[in-house]
């Protein structure tokens, strides 16, 4: 999951494998895959090295997993 800041402020988490499109529309507006869109105060830039950062932690390993 990556942090994001809606534009109240407020921050949520949000799965990136769930993020279809990401526009510019002057804010930053993130599009899931089932229609569900959500305006950011980061940058479309920011928002992609977030995405980009977590794939690359999942890809290494570094993510912490829980045992059962």
């Amino acid at each position: 999951m990556i942090e994001l800041t809606k534009m109240n402020s407020s921050k949520f988490f949000i799965n990136p494998h769930l993020i279809e499109i990401i526009e510019n529309t002057p804010d930053t507006m993130i599009t899931t895959i089932s229609d569900k869109k959500y305006y950011v105060l980061e940058s479309v830039e920011e928002v992609t090295e977030k995405i980009n950062n977590y794939f690359k932690d999942i890809n290494s390993g570094r993510q912490k997993r829980n045992k059962t």
